[in-house]
């Protein structure tokens, strides 16, 4: 009796240990809930002092006890969230998390500013952060417009300009870096942004440095960086789409009408993400065609993109793949009005030039991170394009480009990391336009980042270049950059910084040669590189107040750039055929400083089922000559430049409805080149346009609003109204803005 109780006791123990043991599996993915990125890094908490925490792709897998189990999930940022599940022995459990952000913009995760993973609010210098969100609610499909839109930048007729930093220059040698995920994007003949290629498709958002960039990203960053980065597959598949059409109505000056059909212009766009095992792809294609609100000024645009990445299963940690862009597009670029009075929106005849544009890259990329301290990056892009105008041949022009850069990435301790690389980039123009070159840059780079206690973080940085166009080579160039951010309290962050900036001339600046209309440009092959750098000092505070979410940012600012290089308007000698004329020649005369201050801010609040969030931004600047004898401001303005702009945007959402409301000002323009307001030369070039600009430059209010609504996951229709007051308003000089205009869109995901 005694030993058949002894075997039921031992049973029962068995089994019983065997149940309290058991243990089943939960794995998912973590990921932001409004753009369903993965996060890295989460804590999977479970019991106390078990859990885990998301890799690099946001996935998780935890082992659990059975029956009820408690997982909470927890990230600086994000709201905690605890998720119940009961778990039966040696079940597999599946379970997604979307995280929402405590702070929308403060801890928002970027890599532009320092070429790593960060948090926005850790930075030393200024950010701005467009999410994908807001081309969707706005019918943005322009990167200009997109980019023009934002606090203290504006793009006059394709040149950006990020506080002041830039005027016009015509087109060529920007001051503005333009990148796709980190790869520059610029046209290898005139150093100029290639907007209309620019993937907006597969955004995931859009980050602006704003100020002297060149240490870790070389020339053309002297005055910021715009870096488009593409978004990644996650283990859902997303299916993204939509058709636009749209309408331009009559501008406020009915004298400027000159068309008896409706000027429309339609958009359609198509992306989709999706893993396949341990290879993620993406796809996007854009078609647009706009017949254009001006005489002589339409487009049809089309471009694809297509994204391959594979996470090595032999090598963790490695990952490699392969980006494609293309595109072409047809077009009628304006550029001299017909005149003030009955012509500003019908181009001079004597300028009207057909283009034919192609662009097409190719970037190879391969990725090695072990244990999240060391990371290798190569990348590389070839790059090519070309520009045929099918009637004035003479200024045919393609360029190639080949962009190589090794980066290290070392966290030596939790304390201190470094940044290091190298690049290369190598471009080969063959133009009627410009003659053919050879151009070619090498750079070496570094960058230090120290934490000498937890809130308190000191970078500095250091990069030594060199330009070598043909046979002729440039001096060695060192830049230097240094900053500091220091977290005071849970939501409040200094920071201050000082970076150096250097660009060395483009191709076109050296060597164009040509004439448009009534104005002829003038080679200047001994212009020389300008240099500069920018200082900033600045608060970011956060605010968690019941309901109400909010962060401001206030900056101050200051910039000093010497050999500015401007297109001036005199008699100047062609250095090849040795005769002289008048028009433009790309010369070194601005000695600049900046000074100015910019004001952020963003509120959100939940209703219930409402949710209102209202953003907006204030900049001030003082863009002024200086006297580099005197080290004293000649309180002459820089030209095309504003004091002041602001932007305002309220947004809010109910159940299946969106409304949106976006409101700007701009401040009138302090100076423009003389030959517009000389009685000798301004009437050959732009007809009455002195009186038009004595009686309007002086600032102008735009409105544009939207409203959406949702029919189903899959199926959105919205309405937005560009220009709701119907506002006349000038970019650069003879550059008529849009009036008011409609448009109307089918769009979805699923």
């Amino acid at each position: 009796m005694m030993r058949w109780c002894s075997l039921i006791f031992t049973a029962l123990l068995f089994f019983i240990s065997r149940g309290i043991n058991a243990q089943g599996l939960v794995s998912g993915m973590v990921s932001d809930r409004n753009s369903l990125e993965p996060l890295s890094g989460v804590y999977v908490i479970y019991g106390k002092g078990a859990g885990t925490s998301t890799d690099e792709k946001g996935t998780y897998t935890l082992k659990c006890d059975t029956g009820r189990v408690e997982i909470t999930f927890k990230y600086v940022g994000y709201k905690s969230v605890t998720e119940t599940i009961h778990l039966s022995p040696d079940e597999r459990v599946r379970l997604d998390v979307g995280l929402e952000t405590e702070s929308q913009i403060i801890n928002q995760i970027v890599v532009s500013a320092d070429r790593m993973e960060q948090k926005r609010s850790e930075l030393t210098v200024s950010m701005e952060v467009i999410k994908f969100d807001l081309l969707s609610r706005s019918h943005i499909t322009d990167a200009k417009e997109l980019i023009t839109k934002t606090p203290g930048i504006e793009v006059l007729d394709g040149q950006a300009s990020i506080r002041g930093g830039s005027g016009y220059s015509y087109g060529v040698g920007s001051r503005v870096l333009a990148l796709v995920d980190g790869l520059p994007m610029m046209s290898g003949d005139a150093g100029s942004i290639r907007w209309n290629f620019l993937p907006l498709e597969n955004l995931s958002q859009v980050e602006i440095i704003k100020g002297a960039s060149s240490v870790l990203y070389g020339s053309s960053a002297l005055n910021g960086v715009i870096n488009f980065r593409t978004a990644d597959a996650s283990n859902v598949p997303v299916t993204q789409y939509f058709i636009e059409g749209g309408i331009f109505g009559k501008p406020s000056n009915k004298d400027w009408i000159w068309w008896d059909t409706p000027r429309v212009f339609a958009n359609a766009s198509f992306s989709h993400l999706q893993k396949f095992g341990r290879t993620d792809l993406g796809v996007g294609v854009n078609l647009t065609t706009d017949r254009g609100y001006r005489k002589f000024n339409d487009e049809k645009l089309g471009r694809i993109s297509l994204r391959l990445k594979h996470y090595s299963e032999k090598f963790e940690g490695l990952k490699y793949g392969l980006n494609l862009n293309g595109g072409a597009t047809y077009k009628t670029d304006f550029i001299l009005w017909e005149n003030a009075q009955t012509g500003a929106l019908k181009q001079d005849t004597s300028s009207v030039s057909s283009l034919h544009g192609y662009f097409f890259s190719a970037d190879p990329f391969v990725s090695y991170s072990k244990t999240g301290r060391i990371k290798h990056d190569f990348r590389m892009r070839w790059q090519y394009s070309a520009n045929k105008f099918p009637v004035r041949t003479q200024n045919d022009a393609s360029s190639s480009s080949l962009y190589a850069e090794y980066l290290f990435y070392y966290r030596i301790a939790d304390f201190i990391n470094v940044t290091a690389g190298a690049s290369e980039n190598r471009d080969v123009i063959i133009s009627e336009f410009f003659g053919d070159h050879h151009g070619l840059n090498v750079a070496g780079f570094a960058q230090l980042e120290v934490r000498p206690v937890s809130r308190l973080k000191i970078s500095g940085g250091l990069r030594v270049e060199q330009n070598i166009l043909d046979s002729e080579r440039d001096k060695i160039v060192p830049v230097f950059r240094a900053g500091l951010n220091f977290q005071a309290a849970d939501y409040t962050f200094l920071r201050a910084s000082f970076g150096q900036g250097y660009r060395y001339p483009s191709i076109a600046e050296k060597y164009a040669s040509t004439t448009l209309g009534s104005v002829r440009i003038f080679p200047s092959p001994y212009v020389q590189a300008e240099s500069g750098w920018s200082s900033e000092i600045g608060i970011k505070q956060g605010m968690m107040l019941g309901k109400i979410r909010g962060e401001g940012d206030l900056s101050i600012f200051f910039s000093q750039n010497s050999n500015m290089i401007e297109y001036v308007f005199g008699i100047h000698q062609d250095p090849l055929s040795g005769t002289s004329g008048v028009g433009f020649k790309a010369t070194n005369v601005e000695q600049s400083r900046i000074y100015g201050t910019e004001l952020e801010f963003m509120l959100n609040r939940s209703f219930g089922e409402a949710e209102a969030t209202v953003t907006g931004g204030y900049t001030f600047i003082y863009p002024v000559e200086y006297n580099s004898y005197t080290q004293q401001n000649t309180d002459i303005y820089l030209k095309y430049r504003r004091k002041h702009s602001a932007k305002m945007s309220l947004m809010s959402s109910w159940r299946k409805f969106e409304l949106g409301l976006d409101l700007y000002a701009r401040s009138k323009t302090l100076s423009i080149d003389d030959v517009f307001l000389n009685p000798a030369t301004r009437e050959q070039i732009l007809p009455g346009f002195y009186g038009y600009w004595q009686e309007d430059n002086t600032g102008y209010f735009l409105m544009d609003g939207n409203i959406g609504l949702r029919i189903g996951k899959a199926l959105k229709v919205s309405l937005a109204v560009k220009n709701i007051t119907n506002t006349e308003y000038m970019g650069r000089p003879g550059d008529i803005q849009p009036q008011r205009n409609f448009s109307i869109r089918l769009g979805g995901q699923f």
